[in-house]
């Protein structure tokens, strides 16, 4: 117990420093652990794909435990009653900048610096007999200024000797950020544990992005199916995965407070016109996963289509690191 405890300390802890914006989804079925108990680090960078712009950086930390059922927020989430059943709380960090962080200045028609912060309960609900997913998720925290979006950007680059990142005096301005999402998987096509097909629907509505999204996910190699139970203990001494998945996705839009603003708070000094969003749009995601024992390690690839009229493609890529306990 003093392990999660500390675990779950600085997770919280992170807090007081990030900023998140929910880029990060560790409930899809390529994300799947064969475990009920995991601690899990994720970090992404707009640097894995040699670009600064847009997405810019995001990290969580994530802890999934029985015992988590009894954290408040978990009262709020819709548990199905299926036969499997993973609770977790996560801390993410997510920041967004223009194409260029050299000017004091607003550069219009260029993405708004955004960043926000949040705490995240969350439950899994597997039904292995008709194999599908079925997850919940809400979101608590902040966006704007106090999430600190300027300050790790200017620690980091101090840091890593690069340039003193200007214009996140212009960010979107402080608000609440209150989200709920759900998301449903089926599994479409097997073949022993070599290869997967699923379908995935995703909706979320909140005060900083409303959306829904359709979606795949394919994964080959050798992997612990997503939709089955959990090996036991005694075989983690034998364990090894090694899969490549594929997840295309089309997202239509309705609201993102990254891009236009908080929902009440109306006075950020620049936003993106609502006539000017894409409603539609398209994201892809490659990545490829190692599983020794109770150690999971993961690589990936993201790119996602201009997001308003005037925008470029935004691509990023990230690890994972997670440890079963």
């Amino acid at each position: 117990m003093k392990l999660r405890n500390i675990i779950l300390g600085a997770a919280c802890l992170s807090t007081s420093f990030a900023g998140y914006a929910q880029e990060i989804d560790n409930t899809l079925s390529f994300k799947n652990l064969n475990t009920d108990n995991y601690f899990r680090i994720n970090y992404e960078n707009d640097y894995f794909a040699a670009t600064d712009q847009y997405y810019t950086q995001g990290f969580s930390f994530e802890l999934v435990d029985q015992w988590m059922k009894n954290f408040p927020l978990s009262k709020a989430l819709v548990h199905p009653k299926f036969n499997k059943l993973k609770y977790g709380l996560a801390v993410e960090h997510n920041g967004y900048t223009p194409t260029s962080i050299g000017s004091d200045a607003i550069l219009y028609n260029d993405r708004p610096f955004a960043a926000d912060v949040s705490l995240k309960s969350f439950v899994i609900a597997i039904d292995t007999t008709r194999k599908q997913r079925f997850t919940t998720t809400l979101s608590v925290g902040i966006i704007g200024p106090g999430a600190g979006g300027k300050e790790m950007q200017t620690y980091i680059h101090k840091n890593t000797h690069n340039a003193t990142p200007h214009g996140w005096d212009n960010q979107v301005q402080n608000d609440l950020l209150l989200n709920y999402q759900v998301d449903y998987q089926k599994q479409l096509l097997a073949y022993r544990n070599i290869f997967s097909l699923s379908g995935d629907a995703v909706a979320r509505i909140g005060t900083v992005n409303d959306k829904a999204a359709l979606g795949l996910t394919m994964m080959i190699g050798y992997f612990d199916s997503p939709y089955g139970v959990t090996a036991p203990k005694e075989s983690v001494k034998k364990h090894f995965r090694m899969y490549a998945y594929e997840h295309p996705m089309f997202q239509m839009m309705a609201y993102d407070a990254t891009l236009q603003g908080g929902l009440f708070n109306k006075n950020s000094p620049y936003v993106i016109a609502n006539t000017d969003l894409k409603r539609v749009l398209f994201e892809n995601r490659f990545g490829f996963v190692v599983n020794y024992q109770r150690l999971y390690l993961e690589y990936f690839q993201s790119v996602r289509s201009n997001e308003f009229t005037t925008s470029r493609m935004s691509v990023w890529g990230g690890i994972q690191v997670a440890f079963g306990i």
